[in-house]
């Protein structure tokens, strides 16, 4: 019972922090915007932009290529099953 007291402090004081953090998570974008317009912070924004589509660019990438991989598998069992059904 005490166990589960604790946790559930923990949990709340989790909350509270990434509550009152959240206001300085949104200077970001307002840093990025700033150094667009400013010639030698420009190479950092489009750096910057770049990442986010690697990074989005990732899951899709590598969820494709397991799906891919084990339609692959399949498809080559069943063909190596084909045989022994016919005969």
């Amino acid at each position: 019972m005490k166990q589960a007291a604790i946790l559930r402090s923990l949990v709340l004081c989790c909350l509270v922090v990434l509550a009152v953090g959240s206001e300085t998570a949104w200077a970001c974008p307002t840093c990025k915007d700033s150094l667009a317009h400013d010639p030698a912070g420009m190479y950092l924004a489009r750096g910057y932009a770049y990442s986010i589509l690697f990074m989005l660019s990732m899951p899709p990438l590598i969820l494709g290529s397991l799906l891919a991989y084990f339609y692959w598998e399949v498809r080559k069992a069943k063909a190596q099953q084909a045989p022994r059904i016919e005969a």
